[in-house]
């Protein structure tokens, strides 16, 4: 499963049309609106017109209907089935940054920025929590707590550092909890933690989650067609000087719009090529692992955590409360594995998964977790399943949202970093307050998020780092 025979699909820039299929998908196929509309024709017009039915592109469009956009008016277009896309492929993790990426965020985009990402992040948990339980939404949602587990002492002085330049710049940091040595071992379970900071965080089924979105959209009146790439988004000869209407093609007919949303994530240079520099495609890989005894019944671990080497060599761990089952998400940096296995990540195609990577999550776990050993396990139990999906990295770590200034109408809420799931709970309504005529003030969004001119070309001249 690590190659496929198909060399120039490494570089394609739309999704690969036979993907794997996740845990997430493989536990929801009876979602009947899976392959809504996958052979009608698209409508001629819309007003509007979402590219995108993951969590970005679902939310803002449940948003904009919030805000007074008729239903009927909403067109989706999706590439592959209904939210096939890194948000039914992710880890499972509803995972604020509390502090660790704040001295390289500080470095890209200023103190007053940093201290704004941070707050954002802990802001969008609150926000989710909030949804889900107010809507009654059944995604699995479990809001517990989240452990940052320092494996060496490298990495417990980085993020020592990190939590005392926080909060020297006046970061609040009341919320999370700091074990060393043996108090971290005991917290954890981890024999090889050196320390450990603990805060609030969640987990969830995402696929369940971003489902729920849709069909609250589908069944007022909007409409989404499933398998349906788009091939480009051109000005229409229609056009005035007072109105400009674009062309959205599809390979079922193409449908013109006025306002068009890019929630494309790690595929958004496909449709805006002034972007390719700056959104980078990458293959990450998650693991369902069913527990021994000691990880089942009473003994499942109550928080999900982060098992750190380094800033970017680290492996996440959620265990799910309904089945007990534990994700594992591998590293984006990893001294572990060849020059040939790194280099793999840097593709769209999210229909294989690599065995050096899968073979060293699974080993990292072992080691931190040794009655997870292979040879201490019963038949059933140990690694379950494996799956890739495709994230979009900045350049400056964090995501591009708002309005498309080159292109009158286009408006954008992409490029997460593999960190949605603490990020689109204030993107999505964001943008989605900017189409309906909101100011950047009213998104409550930290001013570096902003699609801008200024922002591409500072981004031209290069960055000093990158916290994922």
């Amino acid at each position: 499963m690590s190659r496929r025979n198909s060399a120039s699909r490494q570089g394609s820039s739309l999704p690969v049309t036979n993907p794997c299929v996740s845990f997430w998908q493989q536990t929801t196929r009876s979602f009947p609106y899976l392959n809504v509309n996958q052979n009608e024709s698209v409508p001629t017009k819309s007003k509007y017109v979402v590219i995108g039915s993951g969590i970005s592109g679902a939310l803002t469009t449940y948003e904009l209907i919030q805000g007074g956009v008729p239903p009927a008016d909403i067109v989706i277009f999706e590439a592959r089935e209904a939210a096939s896309g890194a948000s039914s492929r992710n880890a499972g993790h509803v995972r604020p940054d509390a502090f660790r990426g704040f001295q390289v965020y500080e470095q890209l985009h200023g103190r007053d920025q940093a201290l704004k990402i941070i707050a954002n992040e802990r802001l969008v948990f609150e926000r989710i929590k909030q949804f889900v339980e107010t809507h009654n939404i059944q995604c699995d949602f479990n809001p517990t707590t989240t452990f940052d587990v320092c494996l060496t002492p490298e990495f417990a002085d980085f993020n020592a550092r990190s939590f005392k330049l926080y909060q020297e710049a006046g970061g609040d940091v009341s919320h999370i909890k700091f074990y060393e040595g043996d108090e971290a071992r005991r917290a954890t379970r981890v024999q090889k933690a050196v320390a450990a900071y603990e805060w609030p965080a969640g987990s969830s089924h995402p696929a369940k989650l971003a489902q729920w979105l849709l069909t609250q959209s589908i069944t007022k009146g909007a409409r989404l067609f499933t398998h349906c790439p788009v091939f480009g988004v051109n000005k229409c000869p229609s056009s005035t000087a007072e109105q400009t209407f674009w062309d959205i093609s599809t390979p079922r007919g193409t449908t013109k719009a006025t306002t068009v949303v890019h929630c494309t994530n790690a595929f958004a240079p496909h449709l805006l090529p002034q972007l390719k520099s700056f959104v980078t495609p990458n293959r990450a890989q998650a693991h369902a692992f069913v527990p021994p005894p000691s990880l089942s019944a009473e003994n499942v671990l109550p928080s999900t955590m982060s098992l750190r080497h380094s800033l970017k060599h680290f492996y996440s761990v959620a265990q799910r409360r309904p089945d007990g089952i534990i994700v594992l998400g591998a590293p984006i940096a990893n001294p572990n594995i060849s020059e040939e296995a790194s280099r793999a990540r840097l593709t769209t195609d999210d229909g294989v998964f690599n065995e050096e990577v899968r073979d060293d999550a699974v080993n990292n776990f072992e080691t931190c977790f040794p009655e997870c050993e292979k040879g201490k396990l019963r038949h059933g139990e140990g690694l379950l399943h494996t799956w890739t999906g495709i994230i979009g990295m900045t350049t400056d770590s964090v995501p591009f949202v708002g309005k498309i200034e080159s292109l009158p109408g286009q408006w954008i809420c992409a490029g997460f970093n593999g960190h949605g799931m603490a990020r689109i709970f204030t993107c999505a309504p964001g943008v989605a307050k900017l189409i309906l005529g909101g100011s950047w003030k009213d998104t409550g969004l930290p001013e570096c998020f902003e699609i801008t001119q200024e922002r591409l070309d500072r981004l031209q001249k290069g960055v000093p780092g990158s916290v994922f």
